[in-house]
């Protein structure tokens, strides 16, 4: 089964792609946590990225796009994956299609993550990660807002969108998206 995992920051991502992982023994990749692991081993990736993720602003998509293809050819990916913060805007996902058409893979389902600016708000502020300083915060959630949520009507239009209301406890949340893949 392949996934995206589609939602602004703090819509609960991270949390919902372990559960899926433990639930149908696919690995998750999210772009987020690579890019941070690189940032701290001090990489030539990490340090293209950070910049960008210090200021709160999407990495470029030819990074992103690279980074996503080499994990993809990783031989726990033949069995399925989920996608966590990729793609993020719709040249990505534009990308990600072409890339998958090569593997014979298409997505199966883009799980969107659902939940108000004011519930974000009050969630990323609780966490304690570099990038969720408040004044960072609300930039992340507008970049979602101009770039990213043009990825809903994208993945609608194509029938694989599934919209969940993530504005409820993790387990409810979780219950939902297991319904929606049948």
């Amino acid at each position: 089964m392949d996934l995206v995992l589609l939602g602004p920051p703090g819509s609960g991502k991270g949390t919902q792609a372990e559960r899926l992982t433990l639930a149908y023994q696919i690995p998750a990749i999210s772009t987020g946590e690579i890019l941070r692991a690189q940032r701290l081993a001090g990489t030539r990736l990490g340090r293209q990225a950070r910049g960008f993720m210090d200021r709160g602003e999407l990495v470029p998509d030819e990074v992103v796009i690279g980074i996503i293809g080499h994990r993809l050819d990783e031989p726990d990916t033949q069995t399925g994956f989920i996608l966590d913060g990729f793609p993020r805007t719709v040249a990505q996902a534009q990308a990600l299609d072409a890339l998958l058409a090569q593997l014979e893979r298409p997505i199966d389902a883009v799980l969107y993550l659902e939940i108000g600016r004011q519930a974000l708000l009050d969630r990323l502020g609780h966490r304690h990660r570099s990038d969720d300083q408040p004044e960072i915060v609300a930039h992340r959630i507008d970049v979602y807002l101009q770039q990213t949520a043009p990825l809903i009507d994208y993945y609608r239009e194509r029938g694989t969108l599934r919209a969940i209301d993530a504005d409820q406890a993790e387990e409810v949340v979780f219950a939902s998206i297991t319904s929606r893949l049948g």
